[in-house]
């Protein structure tokens, strides 16, 4: 679900943007330590990753972001945010299924960046005409992703 607000532009602690949030990404789209994030800034396209710093939730901006181009410090920007790549709502309902039965499993999940969940879901629905094949590929991917892995296994 998009989330849209303004927010002061602030200097990075090294160079580029950081803008503070004024909604929980939490209540938004549920608990995750960092939340993969696209949409768009000051009418700009923008991916990026909002952290938790301090009290607020922050995204940051490099300077060689094409947003970056279109705002200085202490302008007040207009921001469009959605997670991105496919989330667990759009998920096959054996895969949804499975990771929800592990919630370690569910949130390594979905932290991972976009190519690596799309990369597993390749990988599953590579199965779809052996379905005990796709029982164990899916078994496979809740048990390595738990554990930290993020590729496939070769």
């Amino acid at each position: 679900m998009v989330q849209r607000f303004t927010a002061r532009v602030e200097p990075g602690r090294s160079s580029g943007f950081v803008l503070t949030l004024d909604f929980d990404p939490v209540a938004a789209w549920g608990r995750r330590d960092v939340y993969r994030v696209n949409g768009t800034i000051a009418g700009a396209q923008f991916r990026g990753v909002i952290t938790h710093e301090g009290a607020a939730w922050v995204t940051t901006l490099g300077p060689k972001s094409q947003a970056s181009s279109r705002v200085a410090p202490g302008a007040v920007v207009d921001v469009a945010v959605d997670l991105e790549g496919p989330q667990a709502g759009a998920l096959a309902p054996d895969i949804a299924a499975a990771l929800a039965r592990r919630p370690r499993a569910k949130l390594a999940f979905d932290e991972l960046a976009t190519f690596y969940r799309k990369g597993w879901l390749r990988w599953i629905d590579g199965t779809k005409r052996r379905p005990d094949e796709r029982a164990r590929r899916i078994a496979e991917m809740v048990r390595l992703v738990e554990t930290g892995r993020k590729e496939l296994p070769h």
